[in-house]
């Protein structure tokens, strides 16, 4: 890639976009163009934070594994977003396996290159405190839905914020993300995922594409989120 491209998309990032223009070159030399194919890892739990991601194309999955072979997926990072500041903002090994969930274009810098030009950017650093923030609420939202909501409740909660991080129309969203995925997040099987889906289907909520679910209507999902007791019939 070269560099007026990395330029042109560096500049479109939200974290990235009010930089001075001589800011922006110097983040620009330091970004390596990188290609990855589906399933490709790109860190595992415990390695350490060397550098910080940034999606151009495609989605990665962040997801943690047990001795048993379970899995959980904790977020899918999409274009626009950035990975793996925590561990290379505190020196700490990674918190969970990152993966390319589909073909995937990104930004790798270096934590050696990225800490000391950060340090020279107060808005920059002041906006990767707003995301580290945005994480843990995050997390929180997870815990409490895991907690207190029943299975509609998480199903819809999910889809709405995998819908809302990627800034799509909230009335017709198409997540790309398979049945199996969306129950490694909430934590309940395939088959439970199914037929709640189906259900909303017959209601015209969503659409079931190869791959893929269409968020129709986003405010019956709120409402059901919202109450997150409902039957699921």
């Amino acid at each position: 890639m070269t560099q007026p491209i990395k330029l042109s998309v560096l500049r479109q990032h939200p974290y990235f976009r009010d930089l001075a223009a001589e800011a922006l070159d110097q983040l620009c030399r330091y970004a390596k163009h990188t290609v990855l194919k589906r399933g490709a890892t790109l860190f595992a739990k415990d390695d350490p934070g060397n550098s910080l991601y940034v999606v151009i194309s495609g989605t990665v999955k962040i997801s943690i594994s047990s001795s048993e072979g379970r899995n959980a997926i904790l977020n899918l990072i999409g274009p626009g977003e950035l990975f793996g500041e925590m561990a290379v903002l505190d020196a700490q090994p990674r918190s969970a396996d990152a993966t390319a969930n589909t073909n995937c274009e990104i930004f790798v810098i270096d934590r050696r290159d990225f800490l000391p030009f950060v340090r020279s950017q107060p808005t920059l650093a002041m906006k990767f405190i707003e995301l580290l923030c945005a994480r843990v609420r995050r997390t929180s939202d997870q815990v409490e839905q895991l907690i207190l909501q029943d299975l509609p409740g998480r199903l819809a909660s999910a889809l709405l914020g995998l819908s809302e991080a990627r800034k799509l129309d909230a009335e017709g969203g198409t997540i790309a993300i398979t049945q199996q995925e969306i129950g490694d997040m909430v934590g309940m099987t395939r088959e439970s995922i199914n037929k709640q889906l189906r259900a909303w289907v017959l209601r015209k909520w969503v659409r079931l594409e190869h791959g893929a679910i269409v968020v129709l209507d986003a405010p019956a999902l709120r409402e059901l989120a919202s109450a997150g007791t409902r039957g699921d019939d």
